[in-house]
């Protein structure tokens, strides 16, 4: 919010000789903008921020319109930002970040880069030091991680609204079963623990957490309480079925949206524009690590000698944009914080996949 303020402050300074700007900054969750906004359009703000998975609905909805002078930012920004803004190829957004994405982060007083491969390899190396690598389980954003390069799919179907799944599955060389007898290996190890982001960070800072998988927006924190010590790499393998998995993410973009209903749409569009200018994005870097989606932010040496953005980088190739509906999001949360606890229902591991399938797909 500071660092808002700041950039908002700088626009209204620049603007001050054309116009009498007012700007009021009101915290909200990028990840429930679109139910906050669609609520009551013409009463929400102006300008604000969301994750792209929900560009779609919110320009179905009438709350954003098509950008006019598109090019400039088509050139200015990464592809896949752009991509993340645009519907049906017309852009809707101005992008803001593009890592909206996980990876792991290591503390290299106790791994090696050997180790820090495989999940077996940081399970071991965080039970012989009494410590915990830390994953939120509670959190199904993170959970994609050991399904999306199995074969096993999930994503919209073409009404955009509802989900196909096949976590469920019970042929081909993995089935559903076989990831979540693996997650009940991983979560049955004293060296791991399912945190959710905040209590990854405290662990880190306590000490009791020497590896977990996070994103950028901890890498300024994570640096300050590991030091020279901190590492960061792409997602590590875990033994599924007799085999090492690649583990998955999830990847998307933040970006800056101007609601349609606004009654000052061009300064409204010209205060989008300077929130996430190249300079912006780079201050925004700057003091919190976030990677930039203008193109040549990103490629500034800043930004490429960050191990962060490297290790995000890294994990792009193992990653897609999330793109499911909103009854994704409750079911696998159910289903993994069962293997997380170790499963004290005792109930079938197939029967539970089945029942998030059956959940997750609902029309």
């Amino acid at each position: 919010m500071e660092l808002l303020q700041e950039i908002t402050a700088a626009f209204q300074a620049r603007y001050a000789d054309q116009a009498s700007i007012q700007i009021t900054c009101q915290p909200q969750s990028e990840s429930s903008c679109k139910d906050i906004l669609l609520g009551d359009l013409e009463a929400g703000a102006d300008v604000f921020t969301f994750a792209d998975d929900q560009s779609a609905a919110l320009a179905a909805a009438g709350a954003l319109d098509p950008i006019e002078d598109a090019a400039p930012i088509r050139a200015a920004n990464l592809s896949a930002a752009v991509e993340a803004a645009s519907v049906s190829g017309t852009l809707y957004a101005y992008p803001l970040t593009a890592d909206n994405g996980y990876f792991l982060y290591y503390n290299k007083a106790y791994f090696n880069e050997n180790d820090v491969q495989t999940m077996d390899g940081i399970l071991a190396a965080a039970e012989a030091a009494g410590r915990q690598f830390s994953m939120d389980w509670t959190s199904a954003w993170y959970v994609y991680a050991f399904f999306g390069n199995t074969g096993l799919e999930v994503g919209l179907n073409e009404d955009g609204l509802t989900n196909y799944c096949t976590w469920n599955r019970t042929d081909g060389p993995i089935s559903g079963v076989d990831v979540a007898q693996a997650m009940l290996s991983i979560a049955a190890s004293p060296g791991f623990s399912s945190r959710t982001d905040e209590e990854f960070l405290k662990g880190v800072q306590d000490g009791s957490v020497i590896a977990g998988v996070s994103g950028v927006w901890n890498a300024v924190a994570v640096q300050e309480a590991w030091g020279e010590h901190a590492g960061a790499v792409k997602l590590p393998t875990f033994t599924c079925n007799g085999r090492q998995v690649q583990m998955a993410s999830f990847s998307g973009c933040k970006l800056i949206g101007v609601n349609a209903y606004s009654s000052q749409p061009e300064w409204a569009a010209r205060l989008a524009e300077w929130i996430t200018s190249e300079e912006n994005q780079r201050l925004r870097f700057e003091r919190r690590g976030q990677g930039p989606a203008n193109s040549s932010a990103a490629a500034s040496a800043e930004v490429q000698n960050s191990a962060a953005i490297a290790a995000l980088l890294a994990q792009s190739e193992f990653s897609q944009l999330q793109r499911v509906g909103g009854n994704f999001w409750d079911p696998v949360t159910e289903f993994a914080t069962s293997m997380a606890k170790g499963n004290p229902s005792g109930a079938s591991l197939q029967a539970q996949l089945d029942r998030m399938v059956e959940n997750v797909t609902a029309r």
